[in-house]
């Protein structure tokens, strides 16, 4: 695997684009911003690129509508294969029809831009994609350096209050399931959740601001250091049973209206930001739910598959 030190100094992006003149629209922003892009004309030169075995790529841009093979197809053949399935796809598209976009969404495609689009929105999105591959790459390989005796656990009760605490509680917990490597993807969402949006109260509009502009992380330092929550935590509630684990997460927020994140609503794929419960949801864990004002979530994982 490449280190996480390469990956974050070569951004690199598959761009899937049958229209060739827009295609070195794209490229020229992304070189300019510091990414490495690697053309393909349409799904099927992409697939052989792929298929040959050059797959270092952080996201893929898929044009929607291709000749030979389209988006979708492409989009399949990816999240059929396991050494691919984690490479965050943007689908590119002029149509914003819910149905199509729906399609893609179903497919596994998280991350849209439609045609025409400006060079800024093309950015956001692209390092929002990115962000979540280097994220993936360095969550999977903490599973190797973790460990705690989960096994020995009946129950218990943890708490935390920063991201780096959040982090290393997801490392441990991953490790206590059948599948780490899956769910701590979803522990890691949950608790970066129960931090940013439950006891620090940065809104959904507030972090895609931030996120933007790069002040994410020292904002969140600025609201931890603030009086009013010096002292809160997040306290998470561990219980074995027969055949699965539970899991209860409660923050000390004033809660959110959190029936709309539990999918993909393809109203908000445009953004860059607010994926998180519903990848937690449909990928890591066998059930989610949230509970009153949505301070707090109680999630499963089988111990039989």
């Amino acid at each position: 695997m490449t280190s996480i030190k390469n990956l974050m100094s070569d951004k690199r992006v598959l761009l899937v684009e049958d229209d060739f003149m827009f295609a070195e629209i794209i490229t020229e922003t992304l070189a300019e911003a510091g990414y490495s892009v690697q053309y393909a004309e349409d799904g099927q030169a992409a697939w052989n690129i792929l298929k040959a075995g050059d797959t270092d790529f952080s996201a893929i841009l898929v044009d929607r509508l291709m000749p030979r093979m389209d988006g979708i197809e492409l989009l399949l053949k990816i999240k059929e294969n396991q050494v691919l399935d984690h490479i965050p796809i943007i689908m590119v598209t002029s149509s914003s029809d819910p149905v199509s976009i729906q399609e893609g969404l179903d497919a596994g495609a998280y991350y849209y831009l439609i045609k025409p689009f400006e060079p800024k929105i093309l950015l956001s999105i692209v390092k929002a994609a990115v962000a979540q591959y280097h994220d993936y790459i360095t969550l999977q390989e903490s599973l190797q350096s973790t460990q705690l005796p989960f096994d020995f656990l009946d129950s218990g009760t943890f708490h935390f209050q920063t991201l780096e605490e959040a982090s290393q509680l997801a490392n441990s917990f991953a490790r206590a399931c059948p599948y780490p490597e899956k769910v701590i993807i979803g522990f890691n969402e949950l608790f970066i959740n129960a931090v940013e949006h439950g006891n620090l109260g940065i809104t959904y509009d507030e972090k895609g601001t931030l996120v933007d502009n790069e002040a994410l992380f020292p904002e969140i330092a600025r609201r931890l250091a603030l009086e009013e929550n010096r002292d809160k935590r997040v306290i998470v509630n561990f219980q074995r049973r027969s055949d699965d684990l539970v899991f209860t997460i409660r923050d000390e927020g004033k809660g959110f209206d959190w029936e709309r994140y539990l999918d993909f609503d393809p109203e908000r794929v445009f953004d860059s930001n607010g994926r998180g419960i519903a990848m937690a949801r449909s990928m890591s864990f066998d059930s989610l739910e949230y509970q009153g004002n949505g301070n707090t979530v109680v999630f499963t994982v089988n111990l039989r598959t």
